[in-house]
């Protein structure tokens, strides 16, 4: 079973995470026989923070209870809080994690974080486009593999810039395999174009008396 590492910090892009923590939370279009995925917050203490939308989140544990392994999702969104010291240690967490080939998946000023710690340059990446991180990330060395696409996929690391979260969602289920993929096709095309037959086609792919 997956478990899902939502980090939570003051200031998170509440957004940004919507799509993916949704699906992978409800299971609502996972394939027959999908083994569900626990999603749990994480922080760097058990302290309140508060999101850019005003929601208060408790994370249910913290960054030393993340278990290092290959069945481990670490998701990072975006925040105004990424240069405060005490985010280090998750982005070193998010080190070993990829060393052991479990799923780390950033976006938008997390991207940054990733940069500074220099995880992006031997990496294929993405951010908020050419530029972003050379001008907020001094250390960064990966220019010749940054990609200016909404999301990009290099192994266990999958990021994303500000306006990527509807593919990073897509990427990231599809490295994690719980959906068919048909049903991943017609679901990322009715939630980007928001056409009705998207919809239907994506109703007929689900399995013959799943509830959504």
């Amino acid at each position: 079973m997956y478990t899902i590492y939502a980090y939570v910090l003051d200031t998170l892009a509440d957004w940004e995470m919507g799509h993916v923590i949704s699906e992978l939370n409800s299971g609502r279009f996972f394939k027959k026989d999908s083994q569900r995925v626990m999603l749990t917050t994480v922080s760097d203490s058990k302290e309140p923070i508060k999101t850019m939308g005003g929601l208060t989140v408790v994370p249910d544990c913290v960054i030393d209870d993340i278990v290092v392994s290959e069945t481990s999702v670490l998701l990072l969104p975006g925040a105004d809080t990424w240069n405060t010291p005490k985010h280090r240690a998750i982005i070193k967490k998010a080190e070993e994690l990829l060393d052991v080939g479990a799923t780390v998946c950033a976006i938008c000023g997390a991207t940054a974080a990733l940069a500074d710690h220099g995880l992006l340059d031997q990496r294929r990446h993405t951010s908020n486009g050419p530029g972003f991180l050379e001008m907020v990330s001094p250390g960064y060395q990966g220019q010749s593999l940054y990609a200016d696409k909404p999301s990009v996929t290099d192994g266990g690391l999958i990021t994303a810039g500000s306006t990527g979260a509807l593919l990073w969602a897509k990427q990231i289920i599809e490295r994690l395999g719980v959906f068919e993929p048909d049903t991943l096709e017609a679901w990322y095309e009715y939630f980007s174009t928001g056409k009705p037959e998207h919809f239907f086609a994506l109703m007929q792919t689900l399995p013959a008396g799943k509830d959504n």
